[in-house]
């Protein structure tokens, strides 16, 4: 065979190939698969199996959308909220995030143009006819809505083990002085009268909102965040001395341990109170300690120190329409009955079921009705973030040397710091 009769036959060849190739159809290109972040601070518990009930939910619906848990351990956010605002500002948003109602929300990321407005949102789910008008009211800002609260929480609930205190034929104290000498019967006894996990220091400042209301109410401890009350006066003075006294009747590995860890030696009978929100009542669920008792910490009986936890859109969320999907379930009624009983909060929403609810949130659903609200300090409602870091820098340093007249000078600045006070 001669050369040139090869070369024709290789070339019809390669001819052949290239019309094979050109024939066969073109593949369909594999869609992205669909994803969903949820940045989150809920990692123990209750509030862990909350949060993937809403998970389980919202892959009910959309089957085909993979959801990324972004969770950073830390209890109230402690650790959180700088890896989101490193995020945030980075132009890296999550497609919707974890965040207090009220001033956490608002001065942080609202008022700074990170966050779209939900009105549509909310008009086409009817939101203003079941969530309550102070909750409206402090998710809104400038006439828009900004987040969907999922929930509300009383942070000012003092739990105890009910075996130890029948035991020894305790009641919990409703003064600040029956508190006081219970504590004493306690440490004869050789029970830690309070525990308290302040590894995150604001366990201290949660401590010290609580003691606050109840030194002087409700009235003029909502004037402490408007400049009516004053930090200098004499109601703060006694809300820190009760305060180093109570301390002195704490853990001493207390700035060692979590929250859920000084719930841990109250469930164990180590220690007789704590002095926490109502997520240990999911904490105690989740453990299944069933021998809880709670009541109003001392001289808050009739107030209801509130917080919410909600979650907004984020400008440039990478993937929009299953972030506001997301908000829709969070806001539903489906949602908030299937989350709340796991996270140990009630619902937003004013039409819940409360057969759904175990005994100590249908008392929290009775005293939300009827009870003074008032705001969270540690917890984003009060004040602005900026205002809670410089509070929570006075209660580091005052948790170790009870100087109250340095941490009264040091609130006070603060204050002025955030241009409330004069």
């Amino acid at each position: 065979m001669s050369r040139r009769t090869i070369w024709s036959m290789l070339s019809l060849v390669v001819v052949l190939a290239l019309l094979l190739v050109a024939c066969r159809p073109t593949p369909t290109p594999t869609p992205a698969k669909k994803q969903l972040e949820i940045f989150s601070w809920w990692t123990t518990g209750g509030e862990a199996a909350g949060l993937l009930k809403l998970f389980e939910l919202y892959n009910q619906k959309f089957p085909d959308v993979e959801i990324i848990n972004a969770t950073v351990a830390g209890g109230a956010g402690f650790e959180a909220k700088p890896a989101l605002k490193a995020r945030m500002l980075g132009g890296d948003p999550p497609d919707s995030f974890q965040v207090h109602m009220g001033h956490e929300l608002i001065d942080t990321w609202v008022t700074t143009g990170y966050m779209e407005p939900l009105d549509d949102l909310y008009k086409q789910e009817g939101w203003e006819a079941v969530f309550p008008k102070g909750v409206l009211e402090i998710v809104s800002h400038d006439g828009h809505y900004w987040s969907v609260p999922v929930n509300i929480h009383r942070s000012n609930v003092l739990w105890y083990n009910k075996k130890v205190f029948e035991a020894n034929g305790w009641k919990p104290p409703a003064t600040f002085d029956e508190f006081f000498a219970l504590a004493e019967q306690m440490k004869a006894k050789g029970i830690t009268p309070l525990a308290l996990g302040d590894v995150g220091i604001w366990a201290s400042t949660h401590l010290f909102e609580v003691i606050l209301a109840g030194t002087m109410g409700p009235e003029k401890y909502k004037g402490l965040w408007t400049g009516q009350t004053d930090w200098n006066g004499p109601e703060v003075k006694k809300a820190l001395e009760t305060m180093a006294k109570m301390l002195e009747y704490a853990n001493p590995d207390h700035s060692a341990l979590s929250w859920d860890q000084a719930n841990d030696l109250v469930i164990q009978g180590k220690a007789g109170m704590t002095i926490m929100g109502d997520w240990v009542d999911a904490d105690n669920l989740a453990k299944g300690f069933k021998d809880s008792g709670w009541a109003p910490p001392p001289g808050t009986k009739g107030i209801f120190i509130a917080l919410s936890d909600t979650f907004g859109l984020p400008k440039g969320a990478p993937h929009r329409e299953q972030a506001i999907e997301w908000l829709r379930i969070c806001g539903s009624k489906a949602g908030q009955e299937a989350f709340n009983p796991l996270k140990g909060s009630i619902c937003a929403r004013n039409d819940c079921d409360p057969n759904l609810f175990g005994p100590y949130l249908k008392t929290a659903m009775d005293d939300w009705a009827k009870d003074a609200i008032v705001p969270s300090l540690a917890h984003g409602a009060a004040a602005s973030e900026s205002w809670v870091t410089k509070i929570n820098d006075v209660m580091t340093a005052f948790v170790t040397d009870k100087d109250v007249a340095k941490a009264q000078a040091g609130l006070a600045q603060a204050c002025k710091d955030a241009g409330v006070c004069k």
